[in-house]
């Protein structure tokens, strides 16, 4: 099954899907949901990532390099 997701604004009540040219069905189901970008990201993300700004914030010299952490978490994996 072929399925899309995408985020449209609605004008005037009305909006169009624009179908890919390889999208061959000839009967869909559409759901309407509304979207809110708020929605998109889960509460207990957001406090993640809120705690995580916070401690750097405090602390902002106790940061691992990205690419340092990358080589180091491949090698663990060897």
């Amino acid at each position: 099954m072929q399925a899309i997701k995408q985020i449209i604004d609605v004008e005037n009540h009305t909006f169009s899907v624009v179908l890919p040219k390889d999208f061959t069905a000839k009967r869909v189901e559409v759901i309407i949901l509304p979207s809110d970008p708020e929605d998109d990201i889960p509460q207990w993300h957001k406090d993640i990532i809120d705690k995580r700004l916070k401690d750097y914030k405090q602390n902002p010299e106790d940061v691992t390099d990205f690419d340092f952490f990358c080589d180091e978490l491949e090698k663990e994996n060897l």
